[in-house]
């Protein structure tokens, strides 16, 4: 485990709450889809908050255990921890119903409590990668000049020319050029640092450079805007499905 998921397991152990609302935030919308797929409408919504709070607890509880001769991804800790809280919940319920004379509920998926290591589907393992990269963006957007950002969001995010940025905000297109430039390089670091903060393996730590954010500036932008908008996407058809 790196010194950055280190500092940050500290930070959970310590109960503080910066850390906790950082993992809620980044993670707690891919974990409640996760819950809500395994339960097919036998967990309610309310239930679903539980369970995903409950998940995220007890990771800062189980980590000690962590074995990095095992491989296994953070995501795929997060499944593990997840399915066995729901495992437990529905034990509990179909404790209920077996004492009332009901037959029990039983879930499509296997609870194993006892297994450390699940198949992660792609599509879980490009919400948490994209978990990462809002994160990134969003603590760059409170550590660096507010128009600075909001330059790079709109050329990059908002696939804006420097052009037309330029006459919005009344600036030189040049000056726009340098705006993208500096942000840029500040996230890239942030990138870095979120990812290893999440890895707990040499795999994920490359995902950056797979998800194409090697490559040269252009490519770096486009890598990153594609990440971004297609977090934004699932996390906006989240909310709505909540909302029903």
């Amino acid at each position: 485990m790196n010194a950055l998921t280190t500092t940050f397991v500290r930070r959970l152990r310590e109960r503080d709450e910066s850390a906790w609302f950082e993992l809620w935030q980044d993670f707690g919308p891919a974990i409640r889809f996760q819950l809500q797929k395994w339960g097919r409408g036998r967990v309610g919504i309310e239930t679903v908050q539980d369970l995903t709070q409950d998940t995220l607890a007890e990771l800062s509880k189980c980590i000690d255990r962590y074995d990095p001769n095992r491989g296994a991804r953070f995501s795929t800790w997060l499944l593990s921890i997840a399915k066995h809280i729901l495992g437990d919940e529905m034990d509990r319920r179909n404790a209920k119903k077996r004492g009332s004379g009901v037959k029990p509920l039983s879930l499509d998926v296997r609870i194993d409590s006892k297994s450390a290591v699940l198949q992660v589907d792609e599509i879980f393992e490009q919400r948490i990668f994209g978990a990462k990269i809002c994160s990134a963006i969003r603590r760059t957007e409170t550590e660096v000049d507010f128009l600075h950002f909001q330059v790079w969001r709109m050329r990059v995010l908002d696939n804006k020319t420097g052009k037309e940025i330029s006459t919005q905000l009344g600036i030189s297109e040049p000056t726009v050029s340098r705006h993208v430039a500096k942000i840029r390089e500040h996230i890239k670091e942030t990138i870095m640092q979120v990812v290893m903060q999440y890895s707990f393996t040499p795999e994920e730590e490359r995902e950056p450079s797979v998800a194409g954010m090697g490559g040269n500036d252009s490519e770096f932008d486009a890598a990153v805007s594609e990440a971004y908008h297609h977090h934004q996407l699932f996390l906006e058809k989240e909310s709505a499905r909540n909302q029903v």
